[in-house]
């Protein structure tokens, strides 16, 4: 079993940046690849980044390559979604997730847990 946590959502103004982070109870965090994902209102979940096991291997969906970064420390059992540049269009609730199998999967479906989700609120 694996518990995640997510937090560093808020309000920001378009242009600018914030970082998400993502906790994960247990020892056996090294063994998932990690994912973020997110949710607009009214519209499906779409995937935003993910990363490997040992962080060698990122991922990212089209709309946020060039300004999101994916990392993590295996040490601290934390995956980070550093988010620049953000715009209108990022409003999302924002959720961690961690896949057993894969270098980093952007189907959800793969994902066996997930967080309960921060929310990233962008003015123009």
């Amino acid at each position: 079993q694996v518990q995640l946590v997510e937090s560093g959502g808020g309000l920001v103004q378009t242009g600018g940046s914030l970082r998400l982070s993502c906790a994960a109870s247990g020892r056996t965090f090294s063994t998932y690849a990690m994912g973020w994902f997110r949710r607009a209102p009214g519209k499906e979940r779409e995937f935003v980044a993910a990363i490997s096991r040992g962080g060698a291997w990122t991922y990212y969906g089209d709309s946020v390559k060039g300004r999101f970064t994916i990392s993590r420390d295996n040490a601290k059992n934390t995956v980070y979604l550093q988010m620049n540049i953000l715009k209108p269009e990022d409003t999302a609730v924002y959720y961690c997730a961690a896949a057993g199998y894969g270098l980093g999967p952007t189907n959800g479906d793969e994902y066996n847990y997930w967080g309960q989700g921060t929310q990233v609120t962008v003015s123009s």
